[in-house]
């Protein structure tokens, strides 16, 4: 059996007197992929930064790679990777420097090839020397997603992922998501309802009234062109 790369142990959060999140329960190995579903200020995004440790629990522990994800060693922590509605990208800098920027941060190897590469593969070539500033939200999207997976992450934390893509960026996203997994990826990403990805298969969950609930067969039935047209 594959080792637990993400885990969430009876994880509680509360906004002052309200309880967001409780009793969150959560195991992802490697090469899985678990999605969770919820309507707005259900605490999805809340999750995933406790998942990536950049918000603290009020009770419970979250974990990645079998260690507290807020006190993760700086080796370990180059093999998580996030997408969240803060693009972490440099506004001021061109598409091109901000993955050089990450690059030279998390040490990827054979650079003059690999972001080349990324900017053609996120559809981004003709616009490497744009300033991000400049970028419409699907573009910085895009960016976003490159910057993430330039560094080959073994963990992949994703919270709406497919917001602001047009129908081609849905699918890139689709690809990406196949991609990783077949590298033995684990990967957590959230959405406002199920998502039907073809080729790959999700453990899915909602959060209801602040608890991750299991959803059985049949759940995932919205389309990814009806997503995207949201």
């Amino acid at each position: 059996m594959d080792a637990l790369l993400i885990e969430a142990r009876g994880l509680n959060i509360n906004f002052g007197a309200i309880p967001v999140l409780r009793g969150v329960n959560l195991a992802v190995p490697a090469a899985t992929a678990a999605m969770i579903v919820g309507r707005n200020g259900a605490g999805k995004s809340t999750l995933v930064r406790l998942l990536a440790g950049l918000s603290a629990p009020t009770a419970g522990e979250a974990m990645l790679f079998g260690a507290p994800s807020r006190t993760l060693e700086s080796a370990a922590r180059r093999r998580l990777a996030i997408v969240t509605h803060q693009s972490f990208l440099y506004p001021n800098l061109t598409a091109r420097e901000n993955l050089e920027f990450y690059a030279e941060l998390y040490s990827v190897a054979d650079v003059r090839t690999e972001i080349p590469r990324w900017l053609d593969r996120v559809g981004l070539a003709s616009a490497a020397d744009a300033r991000v500033r400049t970028f419409s939200r699907g573009m910085e999207q895009r960016l976003t997603l490159a910057r993430a997976l330039l560094t080959r992450p073994d963990v992949l934390l994703m919270d709406e992922p497919f917001a602001a893509l047009d129908v081609d960026g849905v699918a890139l996203v689709a690809d990406l998501l196949r991609e990783a997994i077949a590298r033995r990826c684990a990967i957590v990403l959230t959405a406002h309802q199920p998502i039907a990805i073809d080729g790959l298969e999700f453990d899915l969950y909602e959060i209801v009234r602040g608890r991750l609930l299991p959803l059985r067969g049949g759940a995932i039935g919205a389309s990814l062109r009806a997503q995207s047209a949201e």
